[in-house]
């Protein structure tokens, strides 16, 4: 396949590396300081994002506009996801988005889910949530802290939503984020109770896993359209 990488940073040299291993061609790779336009798009198969929340739409829309799918990976712009849906239809575009591509972490969502309807009728244990990034990440919380936050509160109606810091308010979740060093990714969800704590955790090692997840998306929508995510993913990786 031919894939354009859009935001060369140093996830989208990652994936290069995982495309060139399995035989892919770079036909773009595109830059804060070398944007791109719909028509360096010609030629390609599925473009790859990567970028900031502030240039993720129009990044997407360029996209639609070269008829080309796109996979999504950064996070931190899905207030404006009706507007990019109804692009997406419009003109009959593909988009595969996820708030993160590690085979791992959607593992966790789907426990997170399952641990968060036991511990509800727990009223002793007080949830609460900690992630922890590298010091270029923009968004905060980060959109996997947001969708493990989401897991929760469906599961504690007396919650009506999260707040990006530590309280002790009990109808909201706190989350609390800190920026350091070269941290891939660490997310912890916590059940604290006067007598112990039970810990949910994923702590990333390196960026390989998203990496190779975006790849895996980009080959899933070779020549698809519509709205993807992880769930389709992984389904068509079971049936193999």
């Amino acid at each position: 396949m031919n894939i354009a990488i859009i935001g060369y940073g140093k996830m989208g040299q990652e994936i290069e590396r995982i495309l060139l291993e399995r035989g892919h061609q770079i036909t773009l790779r595109s830059t804060r300081s070398t944007p791109f336009t719909a028509a360096d798009l010609s030629g390609t198969d599925v473009a790859i994002e990567f970028t900031e929340p502030h240039s993720a739409v129009d990044n997407i829309l360029k996209c639609f506009e070269a008829h080309v799918p796109v996979v999504v990976g950064t996070t931190g712009w899905y207030t404006r996801m009706p507007e990019v849906r109804q692009a997406c239809a419009q003109q009959e575009g593909g988009l595969f988005t996820a708030s993160n591509f590690s085979i791992g972490v959607n593992v966790v969502f789907q426990i997170n889910k399952m641990l968060a309807r036991i511990m509800s009728d727990l009223d002793e244990y007080t949830p609460s949530m900690e992630e922890i990034h590298h010091t270029a990440k923009r968004d905060a919380p980060s959109g996997t802290a947001i969708t493990l936050a989401e897991g929760i509160l469906e599961n504690y109606p007396n919650r009506d939503g999260w707040i990006n810091e530590g309280t002790d308010d009990a109808h909201k979740l706190g989350i609390v984020s800190r920026r350091e060093g070269e941290v891939p990714g660490t997310h912890v969800i916590r059940y604290t109770s006067a007598v112990d704590e039970i810990q949910l955790v994923h702590q990333a090692y390196n960026r390989k896993g998203f990496a190779l997840g975006a790849v895996k998306a980009a080959e899933f929508m070779h020549g698809k359209k519509g709205v993807f995510g992880m769930t389709e993913l992984l389904r068509k990786m079971e049936k193999g």
